[in-house]
């Protein structure tokens, strides 16, 4: 269990540092396309600057026409920088919507990429446990949102698996007899407490099995709780 609790942290720990490296590769290129992008475009004030030009280098233009065409020019220069300038906000602003839309999708991916290695791991190991709680006033188990009732021997067994369990250690049988029974283990014998172990197997397993495979329809008889499409008989 340590081993698989360390290896599942690496994974979390691998996912961040893929997410992050993914999204500061997007936000990258996504600069560095907009960036070109705008210092590619001419500048806004470039034809402004020819009609300029345009004046100054023809001062004796002196018929009512021509001048009515330098100033249509220089209003067209006008609206030209000022299209210009709005073109560069939309273009921002596309590119803040793209760069949140691919990170949104990078992080979708990866969410689904551990969803799916999640349920790939829960369908190997069967019963996942999230929580177990032990009430020994009711003489009940509690695993994950699911209540068993156990006897009192049971559960001494049971209670002495947990607590060695969080003081990451492993008991033989004798060592769990003596620890129940309150006698020295050399006094204890081995078969004693493998017994326990199988009693607290059968007792838990059997109302496992009922829980989450053979039902008991009260009245009407029994079932199997699964659906009826994953069935294959060979």
């Amino acid at each position: 269990m340590p081993d698989n609790t360390s290896s599942a942290s690496e994974a979390r720990r691998t996912g961040t540092r893929i997410v992050s490296l993914g999204i500061g590769t997007i936000v990258a290129l996504l600069l560095a396309a907009g960036i070109v992008l705008l210092l590619t475009l001419p500048d806004a004030d470039a034809f402004n600057t020819r009609v300029e030009r345009l004046f100054v280098e023809n001062n004796d233009l002196t018929a009512q026409a021509e001048i009515k065409l330098l100033e249509i020019l220089a209003q067209s220069g006008t609206a030209f920088a000022e299209t210009l300038a709005s073109y560069r906000m939309v273009i921002f602003v596309l590119l803040v919507f793209a760069t949140a839309l691919m990170v949104a999708a990078l992080v979708f991916l990866v969410m689904l990429v551990t969803m799916n290695r999640r349920m790939a791991q829960i369908e190997r190991s069967g019963i996942q446990v999230s929580s177990l709680i032990i009430n020994r006033e009711e003489n009940t188990v509690y695993l994950n949102t699911m209540g068993f009732k156990l006897t009192e021997a049971m559960m001494e067994t049971i209670s002495v698996l947990a607590e060695a369990r969080m003081d990451d250690e492993m008991l033989t049988g004798a060592q769990i007899e003596a620890v129940i029974s309150g006698r020295p283990e050399p006094d204890c014998d081995e078969s004693a407490g493998a017994t326990r172990i199988k009693r607290l197997r059968d007792g838990l397993g059997n109302q496992l099995v009922t829980e989450l495979l053979v039902k008991n329809i009260t009245r009407k008889g029994y079932m199997l709780a699964i659906d009826k499409g994953v069935i294959e008989v060979m």
